[in-house]
């Protein structure tokens, strides 16, 4: 019996001190797993806040930037969590870096700055200090419009507020998105915040009423542990008492009835023990429940954080699609705007050479009327010379004449060769008479026909063969086309060139004529074809000082004792090349020869 009794004790003392031990922890385990994992959740929904701000907020230079910068104003842990964030997310496609300042003057170089009201740090401060740095601030249980974006704390979530006017004065780009959630009046914010209190409030009493239950848990436990200590002093004292009963052969002595009455006391005490374990048992097992419960709503935000993140990245895709599309009308906007300015200017500049052909036109209408007048003064002048002139100095020949013939031998020798002279004189003075009224007709009123050059070559080289025989001249033809023209003019262009070819030489040397024709296109006339003619011969050549002087009218290089001639020949050359459009030029060194060339416009019927 002795030892029954000792070992129910020992197994009393046991249970009595697991039960309470597990009691103690489990309450306290309880308590702090809800309020931890409540913590837990809005801490992280807060960063996912802060991150989701950075995102649908356009900076104006973040394309220069290679790192996405968040600043922390105060001793907040929220520093953790973002930093945690950071390294699973980035902004904008950039490595996020995340610091901490401890003064407001500290803050520099940064996109976004978090700021907690419990640190009590002046909003309106703030704002001045950091005004025009592109920074995002983003505060937390501030006053309604005190900040860029003011978070608030609602249950286990928030809920947020923004300022339009400060954000889009510090040239930030606001996304619908951001808008289309946000608080948009005092009035929901004071109510928000209002409801908020209340919460905290109710929170506060539950809390309250979790600790004052915890509080009588406690001193419930506290009493048992008491009723078992004196209950264990009463056993010991029973036990003493029992073991001197029984040493003292006294224990005969007791009655039954005290045997009795102890074995009952101690029965009732296991009672009472197990039914204080099967309550806590209960206890443990709702509490589990309670737990459980928690965990699934746990799961349950954490699944809607998924969402809710799978929902921001698609979001982030249209945002992309969106900017784009605002690049590709961008492009086509300044591209058409460009192509605008392009045809306006092309219009300007096409106004402007219509008005300056209209100046240059009415320059030519008068210069062509001019030129008519200079025309009818020149064929006044012909008419004049084919007349007026030739009248009286055929007479002057006709009388010369008949003196020279009647009283030819009355005269001295000095008298005959006076007579001589005065009649050479008047030769020569009708040739120049003749060749200026050719001259003038050069070019007026001709129809221009296809003219084969090698045709007209072979006529005037029967025509110039006696010439060419005496002088012993030797004449190569090249390539010559068929050119639309006057055939009579080209004819006499050819002639004189190869007359003057034959006479200006040395009267030693015979003469050498190369005939060569090529096709050129002048780029100062609108890239227009012309055939480019040239002449050369092994003449005297001329100076380089008489090359534009030879083409002028009646103008003479040499005495005609040593060279015949009217000088007009070179002038009517370039009267007819210039007249059939093209230009006439040549290249010369003094004492070897010289090269005419002179082109004809390529024209197709």
């Amino acid at each position: 019996m002795m030892s029954t009794y000792r070992n129910i004790c020992c197994i009393s003392s046991t249970i009595k001190t697991i039960v309470l031990g597990v009691l103690t922890i489990f309450l306290t385990i309880n308590i702090s797993a809800q309020d931890s994992g409540n913590e837990e959740v809005k801490r992280l929904q807060r960063a996912i806040f802060v991150f989701n701000f950075a995102q649908q907020v356009g900076w104006p230079n973040i394309d220069e930037q290679k790192v996405f910068k968040i600043g922390v104003l105060g001793a907040d842990r929220t520093i953790i969590d973002l930093r945690a964030m950071a390294q699973k997310r980035k902004i904008y496609n950039k490595s996020v870096e995340v610091v901490r300042f401890q003064r407001i003057t500290e803050i520099k170089n940064v996109n976004l700055l978090y700021v907690n009201h419990k640190y009590n740090y002046d909003m309106h401060y703030l704002l001045r200090k950091i005004s025009g740095k592109h920074i995002l601030l983003v505060g937390e249980d501030y006053n309604f419009n005190s900040s860029m974006i003011n978070m608030v704390n609602v249950g286990d979530s928030f809920e947020y507020e923004i300022n339009a006017n400060r954000i889009e004065k510090e040239g930030f780009v606001i996304a619908p998105t951001l808008k289309r959630y946000a608080i948009s009046s005092s009035e929901k914010w004071k109510k928000l915040y209002r409801n908020t209190e209340k919460s905290l409030h109710v929170a506060k009493q539950e809390n309250k009423a979790k600790q004052s239950l915890l509080d009588n848990k406690e001193k419930e436990i506290q009493d048992q542990k008491k009723r078992i200590d004196v209950k264990e002093e009463e056993i010991n004292e029973q036990h003493k008492q029992i073991e001197n009963l029984y040493t003292e052969g006294q224990l005969q002595q007791k009655k039954y009835e005290e045997k009795v009455l102890i074995e009952e006391e101690l029965e009732r005490s296991i009672q009472e023990q197990i039914l204080f374990i099967e309550n806590q048992k209960e206890r443990i097992k709702n509490s589990n429940e309670e737990i459980q419960k928690q965990g699934e709503i746990l799961e349950d935000q954490k699944s809607k954080i998924v969402d809710q993140e799978e929902i921001l990245a698609q979001q982030n895709s249209e945002l992309k699609k969106q900017k784009r599309i605002n690049i590709l009308l961008i492009s086509l906007v300044t591209l058409f705007l460009f192509v605008g300015f392009i045809i306006y200017r092309g219009y300007l500049a096409k106004k402007r050479f219509s008005k300056e052909l209209q100046e240059k036109n009415l320059a030519i209408y008068e210069q062509s009327l001019e030129l008519e007048a200079k025309n009818k003064e020149l064929e006044q002048f012909a008419y004049i010379a084919s007349h007026d002139l030739q009248e009286p100095l055929n007479t002057i020949s006709s009388f010369i004449g008949l003196i020279s013939e009647d009283y030819g031998e009355s005269f001295d020798e000095v008298g005959k060769e006076s007579l001589t002279f005065i009649k050479d004189a008047s030769i020569r003075m009708k040739k120049l008479i003749d060749a200026l009224l050719e001259y003038s007709r050069l070019g007026r009123g001709t129809e221009y026909t296809a003219v084969d050059c090698n045709r007209v070559f072979l006529e005037l080289q029967k025509d110039l063969q006696n010439v060419i025989e005496k002088n012993k001249a030797k004449i190569t033809v090249k390539n010559l086309p068929t050119v639309k023209g006057s055939e009579i003019e080209l004819r006499l262009l050819l002639q004189n060139l190869i007359s003057n070819a034959i006479k200006f030489r040395e009267s030693n040397v015979a003469p050498l004529i190369d005939i060569s024709c090529v096709k050129v296109t002048d780029i100062s006339e609108g890239a227009k074809g012309f055939w480019k003619f040239a002449v050369k011969d092994n003449g005297i050549g001329i100076p380089e000082e008489h090359k534009e002087r030879i083409f002028a009218i009646f103008q003479r290089l040499h005495s005609r004792e040593k060279y015949k001639g009217t000088g007009i020949g070179l002038a009517h050359c370039k009267k007819i090349v210039e007249s059939h459009g093209g230009k006439i030029w040549l290249t010369s060194e003094y004492g070897k020869g010289s090269t005419f060339y002179f082109t004809i416009p390529i024209k197709n019927d």
